[in-house]
């Protein structure tokens, strides 16, 4: 017998029939002999409607401890709908929303952290013979206010939890059936990977690669949580995120991501003295304005220009942020690009490869796109270029590195980020 922890998104119980079908596969592992905790996510576009419905009441400006409230319940549907379809074919199983389940987090609304997990209500139930379906996305502060994790937290609520109970593994099910080398919809003969490193999956995942979220990751590689993808809609092998994974022969680069939430801030005619890139990266900082790339360009005749990027979210409160210290930093002015997209390539083999990141120039340069800024670091080269000819780039890299593969990869569903 073995301790799983299985985690099923939104569109993996987005209908009554989906839900039957996630149940009858957690039934399946309890009658195999295991122990079952499962987290799970709204039902299909339910956090979207929901987010619609509070705009239509509140003017597109909720307050967000309401609306932690209100997107909440989207988990809570799933829970019992869940727990009842299990019931429905002869198994026990309870249901907890978050805070029930021992989620306690940061008293941060939208965007809370998990701060500790009491999981006795879960070892009970699991204990008595109960299959045990816990809200994902969710938790409770020690105020006792009820918060959300933020895009991607059903992902962090499973390895968490798996990390908490010493769960032998965590499954996270989702609409395709592993990691790919790149998104199979834009690349339909991407490779699915037997197997990845914690480090190489942290950086796609921060690099805008969905299939997991950069939090949950993380939990796996500071607690080394067994993390396995695998699809909810066959029972395809899947892809284990593990410390160190094994290279294949002649594979440098072993995945390609790309981040269209991508927004170019320009600083121009800033006068060159000590402090100036200190006063705007801290009016920044203050404003919770999360600074990707930075490039300076060089100085003519005592002025400097400088570019960095921030996510489309934080375009407009950057803009405000930086001509708020125009008075204390002196620049000329201020610009901002969108329509942008951040590409990037990742692999733990580059680091003792050279001309890998020569081949990702080359190629874009032969398809006549312009490369705005540069980011590298030991394991990833990223490019931010114009938005307009992604999948060609995609599809350009994707062959150049040698990941192109003769089987269609699978895809079961819509994209799923929950």
């Amino acid at each position: 017998m073995s301790l799983i922890v299985m985690k099923f998104g939104g569109s993996s119980v987005g209908t009554p029939e989906r839900m039957k079908r996630v149940a009858s596969r957690i039934v399946e592992r309890k009658r195999e002999g295991h122990q079952c905790v499962v987290v799970v996510s709204a039902m299909g576009d339910t956090t979207d409607e929901l987010i619609d419905l509070s705009k239509q009441i509140a003017d597109g400006n909720p307050p967000a401890r309401e609306m932690d409230m209100l997107l909440t319940t989207g988990e809570q549907v799933s829970v019992a709908l869940l727990s009842m379809a299990i019931h429905s074919l002869g198994e026990p199983a309870v249901s907890f929303t978050g805070w029930q389940a021992g989620m306690y987090t940061e008293a941060v609304h939208a965007k809370a952290r998990i701060t500790d997990i009491q999981p006795k209500r879960v070892l009970a139930a699991l204990d008595a013979g109960q299959i045990v379906i816990v809200a994902g996305f969710q938790g409770m502060s020690e105020e006792g206010e009820i918060t959300t994790l933020g895009r991607g937290g059903s992902d962090t609520t499973a390895v968490a939890l798996a990390a908490a109970i010493k769960a032998d593994v965590c499954e996270i099910f989702t609409d395709v059936d592993g990691v790919y080398s790149t998104d199979p919809r834009v690349v339909k003969c991407a490779r699915k990977l037997g197997e990845i490193s914690y480090d190489e999956m942290l950086e796609l995942a921060n690099l805008g690669a969905a299939v997991l979220h950069p939090r949950a990751v993380e939990y796996a590689k500071n607690y080394n949580v067994s993390l396995v993808v695998r699809s909810s809609f066959n029972h395809n092998e899947g892809t284990y995120v593990k410390e160190e994974a094994a290279m294949e022969q002649g594979i440098v680069v072993r995945g390609i991501a790309y981040d269209k939430n991508v927004a170019r801030i320009s600083i121009l005619g800033v006068e060159e003295k000590p402090g100036q890139l200190a006063k705007v990266f801290t009016a920044l900082a203050n404003a919770q304005v999360d600074v990707d790339i930075i490039v300076q360009s060089g100085v003519l005749n005592g002025l400097a220009d400088f570019s960095c990027t921030v996510s489309l979210a934080d375009r407009e409160t950057a803009l405000q942020a930086i001509e708020s210290i125009r008075p204390s930093v002196g620049f000329r002015e201020v610009t901002s690009e969108i329509n942008l997209v951040k590409v990037s390539i990742v692999g733990a083999g580059m680091v003792s490869t050279p001309g890998v990141a020569a081949k990702m120039f080359e190629v874009i340069s032969d398809l006549g796109i312009s490369i705005l800024l540069v980011s590298t670091s030991e394991i990833k080269t990223s490019c931010v270029i114009e938005n307009s000819r992604l999948n060609e780039v995609i599809s350009a890299l994707h062959s150049a590195y040698g990941l192109d593969t003769e089987e269609t990869a699978f895809v079961g569903g819509p994209s799923e980020r929950r």
